[in-house]
């Protein structure tokens, strides 16, 4: 799996380019692209980056590529990062890593959008993983609830003992969904962006162009419309 995961990552840096500004996602398959990215600056390659969260934007630091402020960057030619769920028409579940509120602005953003991913997570239907959502600490015990109607269960991320809730980069709680009872992701993703207190959520449901997607050691590429 991590060798398909990596041919992917592969697959995709291939399409960087020579002045490009590359959007850098978050988690263990983005990982990947971004010290792929890196070897390729070593090597002469000229880009600049935008990253999605502190923990990218670190590592890609230490692999000597330039990282700029996304506050001051109003488009991006080309993203690449990770998914946990995709389908066929390349809707996407985000959020593992918990920056899905910082990656959905840089795809929107961004000219391209790439996923990369092993066979395991492209899927037919939507669902079997988590939503995680954004939410404001301070409507938290309202968010929940009006989650609560929407999925079988509702947990925040994080646990007592590790010393209380996971915080985003952008302080936020995040609550990880399970089990919609709303099966359209443009429905459901209605649903939640009308609850005051939800800041972001994890479905992508327009903003990927393309995904890598290695199985067995061979890359397929799906594009959105091909």
């Amino acid at each position: 799996m991590n060798k398909d995961k990596q041919l992917a990552a592969d697959a995709a840096v291939a399409e960087v380019c020579d002045g490009m500004l590359v959007g850098l996602g978050t988690g263990s398959t983005a990982a990947l692209a971004i010290d792929a990215i890196g070897r390729r600056v070593a090597g002469g390659l000229r880009i600049r980056a935008v990253a999605t969260s502190v923990a990218s934007a670190d590592q890609a630091r230490t692999l000597g590529i330039e990282v700029l402020d996304f506050s001051d960057v109003a488009a991006v030619d080309l993203t690449i990062d990770g998914a946990d769920e995709i389908d066929a028409a390349l809707i996407a579940v985000k959020g593992a890593g918990g920056a899905m509120l910082r990656e959905k602005a840089v795809a929107a953003a961004s000219t391209r959008m790439i996923v990369i991913a092993d066979g395991s997570k492209l899927v037919e239907r939507l669902g079997a993983a988590k939503l995680p959502v954004e939410v404001l600490p301070f409507a938290r015990a309202f968010v929940l609830g009006r989650l609560r109607e929407l999925f079988d269960r509702v947990e925040v991320r994080g646990a007592p003992a590790s010393g209380g809730a996971y915080l985003t980069d952008n302080g936020n709680l995040i609550a990880d969904c399970h089990d919609a009872q709303v099966a359209d992701p443009g429905t459901l993703a209605a649903a939640l962006q009308a609850i005051p207190g939800v800041v972001g959520h994890g479905l992508f449901l327009d903003e990927v162009d393309a995904a890598y997607i290695a199985t067995h050691g061979v890359v397929a590429r799906l594009e959105r419309g091909g």
